[in-house]
């Protein structure tokens, strides 16, 4: 195992290291629109915590991840925080990534399968051209696609039959808060509603 320097912008991802590359505008307005719709929610409702992506993730099997949203429900205790590192070590609840130009290979293919096989309950992945969301859900150990929530604006909405907009999930649910949904609009938008 790869000795790991948390002052550094890495990943260690199936032994060898990656750049987390800084993030882009529409990346940080995102997370903040996550941490504020998810964590404001778990944080009320006494459910866990919700964290942006500067931090660590030390999943068991060795790999260092920085997820761009991590998720620890109040139950999971097995998710040790170390202040000595101020890092994770365990397997979240929930991560999200959102799609770079750099990480989009990475994010739906081998940190999809690092995440998969540590247990991690749910993993969203966001696509901020397309404004849509991947949702994957762990069943019997392997991620099952629940759905792709896509953000329409009013004027695409209004191109729609009646039963086109009718089969539209305006709303994304949160899993691992027993179904709290967050609206796609929230995520993506300009403001909230």
């Amino acid at each position: 195992m790869l000795a790991y320097d948390t002052r550094d912008d890495y990943e260690i991802i199936e032994g060898e290291k990656f750049m987390a590359p800084s993030p882009f505008k529409r990346h940080g307005k995102i997370v903040g629109r996550l941490m504020f719709s998810i964590g404001t929610y778990a944080f009320i409702n006494r459910l866990g915590t919700a964290f942006a992506d500067n931090f660590d993730v030390n999943l068991p099997d060795g790999n260092v991840l920085r997820p761009d949203f991590i998720f620890i429900g109040a139950a999971n205790d097995n998710i040790v925080f170390d202040n000595e590192d101020e890092n994770f070590h365990g397997v979240p609840d929930m991560v999200a990534e959102i799609f770079s130009k750099s990480t989009m290979k990475r994010d739906v293919g081998i940190k999809k399968d690092v995440y998969e096989r540590n247990g991690v309950r749910e993993y969203w992945i966001i696509d901020p051209w397309s404004e849509n969301i991947q949702v994957y859900l762990l069943q019997d150990g392997k991620y099952v696609l629940d759905n792709v929530y896509q953000n329409y604006s009013d004027d695409e909405l209004s191109k729609l039959t009646d039963e086109e907009r009718s089969e539209i999930e305006m709303e994304v649910p949160v899993a691992v808060l027993d179904g709290f949904k967050v609206k796609i609009r929230n995520i993506f938008g300009w403001y909230f509603e």
